[in-house]
């Protein structure tokens, strides 16, 4: 690129170019500022909160800069700035950082979690498998409880495994049979396609003697789950909002929420510590064999093909569930 210094290390990354467009481009490699690591990144999770700047709204400017939005990314330590103590060249981690979709990608000291050897050589999206853990824990699900999950994509699989192990009945609301299906395996004891709305409340209200369910889990981000959420909580129930909800104002029906009572909880979490230690549970979980993401990431593509991942996370082609860019 013009105005790169002559001989300074370089590296490729992902820049999206326009609605729907992006091309790899040489650019200069980031150096660490105090307090800061430099991973070498393996990989990079898509997620779907990427779809809309991708669709290019209004609000979006293009070109981004070099490996934006890429947020979950791992990899491995190359270099440390000034000031950085207990990680160390070559440690193997997970982190928060921002422009994952390149080979190389800045992260604070304090959000970085190293990955235990007996994980080598596993991909690990620690941001989303963060805040998959963070979400459980403030559903405050119990064991004997009755829990409905809307939308089984990655989170949605995950926190089904998580309620279950809790010892938790979770009824499963998807829209493709694949996800039913993998809903199953990962421990719902029901699953009810997600097509009718009365329908699927009188299924609901079957299941559970007429008395809906202590805690609701609604993990798409549309206006009509958020919807369907509320109506299969019991009196004194507990709506936990983990969709992304980013394409405009929702509507509540607020005498329902009223009249039942309901404890509504945003489950969406922006301090970075808690992030980070949702994160060193997933590492903990996955490394005691209590969760096993790899068969989540149903998808790889080299960074050339991030365009090719994106639509993939939009259009959920049979089979998908989680994209992630690989760096060879």
């Amino acid at each position: 690129m013009s105005g790169m210094p002559a001989g300074a290390a370089r590296m490729r990354a992902a820049v999206l170019t326009g609605p729907g467009r992006m091309e790899v481009q040489e650019v200069a490699r980031p150096e660490p500022g105090p307090g800061q690591v430099r991973l070498r990144v393996e990989g990079c999770g898509v997620c779907a909160s990427n779809l809309t700047p991708w669709a290019g709204p209004d609000w979006m400017r293009f070109p981004t800069e070099p490996g934006d939005l890429g947020h979950e990314a791992w990899g491995v330590v190359d270099a440390l700035g000034e000031g950085v103590e207990g990680l160390s060249l070559g440690d193997r981690v997970a982190a928060l950082s921002y422009r994952g979709y390149a080979e190389y990608d800045l992260a604070e000291a304090a959000n970085v979690v190293r990955l235990p050897e007996s994980l080598a050589g596993q991909p690990f999206p620690g941001e989303p498998l963060g805040c998959a853990m963070n979400i459980f824990r403030r559903s405050g699900i119990e064991a004997g409880q009755t829990v409905a999950i809307i939308g089984i994509g990655f989170l949605g699989a995950i926190l089904t495994k998580l309620a279950t192990q809790a010892g938790a009945r979770v009824i499963a609301i998807s829209r493709r049979p694949y996800s039913l299906d993998l809903a199953r395996k990962m421990g719902a004891a029901e699953t009810i396609p997600m097509e009718d709305h009365n329908g699927i409340i009188e299924r609901v209200k079957e299941l559970t003697g007429g008395r809906f369910c202590e805690v609701v889990i609604e993990a798409v981000g549309k206006q009509w789950p958020l919807d369907l959420a509320a109506e299969l909580c019991r009196e004194r129930g507990r709506l936990i909002v983990a969709g992304y909800h980013q394409d405009g104002p929702r509507q509540v029906n607020m005498w329902l929420w009223n009249w039942r009572g309901l404890d509504v909880i945003n489950a969406h979490e922006r301090d970075p510590k808690v992030y980070v230690q949702g994160i060193r549970e997933a590492v903990e979980a996955i490394a005691a064999g209590r969760l096993d993401p790899a068969p989540l990431l149903t998808h790889d593509f080299p960074l050339e093909r991030l365009d090719a991942a994106l639509d993939a996370t939009r259009d959920r082609p049979d089979g998908f569930l989680k994209a992630v860019v690989r760096f060879s």
